[in-house]
């Protein structure tokens, strides 16, 4: 029987289940990245505002928030399996909807079909999270969630270059939309290759509004009283913090405080993006010495240290070094925490779990950009690093203290 210093990446994908999921996520990746740049330029060229697109981020955010209780009951009361394929299916069809956009009063049907394209993700992302125990051993899946984090970065990336070159030379958005409804037809054929078998559950159809509001209620219920999942929930939330106000501030940070010309912007996304790769690939060993709980306690105060650090930062090799730092600490830092939570939940709950915990992260997320820029104008960029940093490292030690003689291999069900 393996052992975790058997495990990967070139384990987990000789399993043919997750490689079909793998594949698809690949293929959906680069779709993403090509889409979400083309439809940034494309509403920036149709209206010219910032505001504009401030509104298509929170449109895209908000469905996690007001939609993913719901989803996350649903999740577990559908075959996982039929959510994806439906949610791919819808997803390909709105996409499709963008290359009608030509004109700057269209924009508002803009909003719509973003707002709707994230709806359906809402459905897809804690279905996938929650089948995956399904496909893998449970000493493969920090592995498989390490992979997984480290193709959504390099295929988006690709897929941003990619539009970039296409709407730089043709001045066309239309090949990057049909291209990503493409890849969400494709990834609905490679799930439905997916061979599992998956529990009897609950019907939808019956439900009603008490059970469903009963179920969304055991969902919080299961994270409240499991004291590995406060843990993975402090460390989520207040990683998106840090990093919320170092994706918020960056900008201002080298073009208004160091004096730095546009271009270093995008070299300091550049050295975030290496460390991020570099460590996803290196996952498998750390994690044949650590358990998931210590790598996110040692993630989460590295994360803490570097953009604490970047309040002191005099040169731009500087802040490329704790961005790299950063970014090193985030793959598996969120690898650990999508594991914890796949170890820890029964399967029953897990739909709602995963949906909860995402509500809760992303509302952080929301919370730390818009709390990030008023604070920077009241005390200054370098100070509010300094802030998000030093609540990291206390989190960090929190966590720490929560997750002291726990294990991750109970799972936890409604009512413990």
């Amino acid at each position: 029987m393996s052992t975790k210093k058997d495990v990967s990446m070139r384990t987990v994908l000789r399993n043919a289940n997750f490689r079909f999921l793998w594949i698809g996520q690949v293929l959906s990746n680069l779709g993403d990245g090509m889409n979400n740049l083309a439809l940034l330029v494309l509403i920036q060229r149709l209206t010219g505002s910032t505001m504009a697109l401030a509104t298509m981020a929170v449109l895209a955010a908000l469905p996690r928030i007001i939609i993913g209780p719901l989803a996350g009951v649903y999740v577990d009361r559908w075959s996982r399996k039929r959510v994806m394929i439906v949610s791919d299916l819808l997803r390909g069809f709105i996409v499709l909807g963008y290359i009608l956009v030509r004109h700057p009063e269209q924009v508002k049907f803009l909003y719509l079909l973003g707002f709707l394209e994230a709806s359906a993700s809402t459905f897809f992302t804690p279905a996938r999270s929650a089948l995956l125990p399904n496909l893998l051993r449970e000493e493969e899946l920090l592995t498989a969630n390490s992979l997984s984090q480290t193709t959504q970065v390099l295929m988006s990336l690709l897929g941003m270059a990619v539009a970039g070159g296409i709407i730089g030379l043709s001045n066309r958005y239309w090949p990057a939309f049909l291209f990503d409804s493409f890849t969400f037809f494709a990834s609905m054929f490679l799930v439905q290759r997916i061979r599992v078998v998956e529990p009897p559950r609950g019907s939808a159809v019956t439900a009603t509004v008490a059970d469903v509001w009963r179920e969304i209620k055991e969902g919080v219920n299961v994270i409240v009283h499991s004291r590995v999942l406060i843990g993975v929930l402090m460390a989520a939330g207040v990683s998106v913090l840090g990093l919320g106000a170092a994706n918020i501030l960056i900008v201002p940070f080298l073009l208004e405080d160091m004096h730095l010309a546009p271009v270093w912007f995008s070299v300091a996304q550049g050295a975030t993006t290496v460390g991020m790769i570099i460590s996803g690939s290196l996952v498998t060993l750390v994690a044949a010495r650590l358990r998931p709980t210590s790598i996110v306690t040692l993630t989460l105060m590295g994360l803490g240290l570097s953009i604490g650090l970047m309040s002191h930062a005099q040169y731009i090799w500087q802040v490329l070094a704790f961005l790299f730092v950063a970014g090193w600490c985030v793959t598996p830092l969120n690898a650990s925490i999508s594991t914890l939570f796949q170890t820890v939940v029964s399967d029953e709950v897990r739909g709602r779990v995963g949906a909860s915990l995402n509500m809760l992260v992303t509302t952080g997320n929301i919370t730390s950009m818009a709390l990030s820029g008023m604070l920077a104008d009241m005390w200054g960029v370098r100070n509010v690093f300094l802030l998000a940093g030093g609540f990291s490292l206390l989190a960090a030690l929190t966590a720490h203290g929560i997750f002291r003689g726990t294990g991750a291999s109970p799972s936890v069900v409604p009512g413990d």
